[in-house]
């Protein structure tokens, strides 16, 4: 049987950088030419990166991207790769005007057939609104006499019809923009294992890499072949060339577009494919986050990143992730002690310093909530509001002053029960770990120190930060149980209710205290306007607050225990 060598490019593009996303495609065919590859895939909309939600409607990114996709075809010519087969995702126009999701054929310094058939939405991710483009229900491209399908990232959630193609199909090779869930590298896996054995042939997944807003791709491209059996896997997280030699039957289509003869003599050693490891969840979970604030930094172009240092667990975890993303050098803490902190908060956040290198200085904010307190005559809860506040101040002035962006510190269970304030700890330009549940917050915190352990490296976040009870510090004595349940038990519960849509009358059904599920279920549903103010962060739940999980500000509706 015919073989051909494959080569799919997991690689990281950026939004609306049309010429450096076509230079990163010419390194991938050059990559790709190295291996002496006959076919190389690119991701879903690579051209433009993705997703490019409103960018899709302006008249002068779509004339932009067109032009973008006939130079690159004409410069992997003049780079001396044009026999070589390269299909990458693009931006097209339907005739009528509507933006298309569209995979381009390009071969000898042309573009020699497209694929657009899906209408491109003008909101951030796929869901299930899909528009069909009449008359354009495949593409069969011929390479070395094999037969290739060619499909865009749902085709293969919602289930290309195979027949089509019928016995023609040597390999289905499919271009996805699909973002980072926790665990969604399973559900992946499977469906493009279920794809390839309902159509018969072998299937080429390719995803890219990298961080877009609150997206996180983690890459994971993966060959399968007819019979289900994983071929070759690209590493999660890391740009990657994943080559593989497929043997596939003489392609018989007579629709096909042919693109390049079948080989008379193939000399060539046989491809070794690599088939990395799939990580642990902690450590899945990690990189993702990583991953998702080194770009957010660096493809917006901020020189260094600020936070508040508390000694607790969360700015700690923030904190490690923060030096791993964008380097020690390039993070500052600050420690801003009030009355009510404690001398061993003080402590954990100098250990966390000297434990990763970062930038600490200390500004203590007394005298300045001394001045509101005798200005304003505030007490109670606004006297604890107002410390927060006042370092939301601090840390935004150094921000304006030095340049840095401000990293907001909390978690997914302190959003969905409004455990924080507003212009105060919620202030800030990015969020890693608004997506993390409590109970998650302290399982990353352990694995990170573990590897650091493992590889024999000082682990970066104190014990002392991950064992002691946690605590605001606003008033003296206090800790988070005295207005929350333990975080075990209240991730349990919002887990079901956020995640799962369940009602107060479900939970209660699977053991939860009513009076409980009243309460939590209350100040989730009361806390919609301090998400909405959030900053962005990494999404690494099915469900993250403000783009999956949208809730009326204004509203009535309340679950009761009956």
């Amino acid at each position: 049987m015919p073989r051909l060598r494959l080569t799919l490019a997991q690689v990281n593009p950026t939004v609306g950088s049309l010429t450096a996303n076509s230079a990163l495609v010419r390194r991938g065919v050059e990559g790709a030419a190295a291996e002496h590859a006959d076919l190389v895939v690119f991701p879903e909309m690579v051209l433009t990166g993705y997703p490019i939600e409103d960018l899709a409607l302006r008249p002068s990114f779509q004339q932009a991207c067109d032009s973008a996709v006939t130079a690159l075809a004409a410069d992997i010519d003049r780079d001396g790769y044009g026999d070589l087969v390269v299909i990458v995702g693009s931006l097209g126009v339907s005739a009528e005007g509507r933006p298309l999701n569209t995979a381009a054929v390009l071969h000898s310094g042309a573009v020699v057939a497209t694929y657009a058939k899906h209408h491109l939405p003008n909101y951030g991710v796929f869901d299930e609104f899909r528009y069909f483009a009449p008359g354009n229900e495949q593409l069969t491209i011929k390479v070395r006499g094999i037969d290739v399908g060619i499909a865009i990232c749902e085709d293969l959630w919602r289930g290309v019809d195979p027949r089509p193609w019928a016995d023609d199909l040597g390999l289905l090779v499919v271009l996805n923009g699909s973002p980072y869930e926790r665990a969604k590298d399973d559900a992946r896996g499977e469906m493009c294992i279920r794809r390839a054995q309902e159509s018969a042939c072998a299937l080429a997944y390719v995803n890219m890499v990298g961080g877009q807003d609150e997206l996180v791709f983690d890459g994971d491209s993966l060959v399968v072949a007819s019979d289900g059996t994983i071929l070759a896997r690209a590493p999660q997280f890391d740009e990657h060339l994943l080559v593989v030699d497929l043997e596939c039957p003489l392609g018989l289509s007579t629709d096909a577009v042919t693109v390049t003869e079948p080989l008379i003599k193939d000399d060539r050693d046989p491809a070794v494919p690599d088939v990395a490891e799939v990580l642990d969840d902690e450590e899945e979970i990690y990189r993702a986050l990583v991953l998702g604030l080194r770009d957010y930094v660096t493809k917006n172009g901020f020189p260094s990143v600020i936070l508040g240092l508390s000694g607790g667990i969360d700015s700690a975890l923030v904190a490690a992730i923060a030096c791993d993303a964008i380097g020690a050098d390039r993070v500052f803490g600050v420690s801003l002690p009030s009355a009510y902190s404690s001398q061993h908060s003080r402590d954990d956040a100098q250990d966390l310093a000297d434990r990763t290198g970062l930038h600490l200085r200390t500004v203590a904010i007394s005298p300045f909530v001394d001045t509101f307190v005798d200005n304003l005559d505030l007490s109670g809860l606004a006297e604890e509001n107002l410390q927060a506040r006042v370092r939301g101040v601090t840390l935004m002035a150094l921000s304006n002053s030095e340049g840095h962006l401000v990293l907001a510190t909390g978690n997914k269970s302190e959003l969905a029960v409004g455990y924080s304030t507003i212009y105060g700890d919620a202030v800030g330009g990015f969020a890693p770990i608004k997506d993390v549940p409590k109970s998650l917050v302290w399982a990353l915190a352990r694995w990170r120190n573990a590897a650091a352990q493992h590889r024999g490296q000082t682990p970066p976040i104190p014990d002392s930060s991950i064992d002691k009870p946690p605590s605001a510090e606003l008033r003296p004595g206090q800790l988070d149980t005295d207005s929350l349940p333990p975080y075990d038990l209240l991730d349990d519960l919002l887990d079901r209710y956020v995640e799962g849509d369940r009602g107060a009358g479900d939970l209660i059904a699977a053991g939860f205290d009513p009076d409980l599920v009243v309460r939590v279920l209350r100040l989730v549903d009361a806390a919609e306007y301090k998400r909405r103010q959030y900053p962005p962060g990494t999404k690494v739940s099915a469900k993250a607050f403000g783009r999956d999980r949208r809730l009326p500000i204004t509203s009535r509706w309340r679950e009761t225990a009956e």
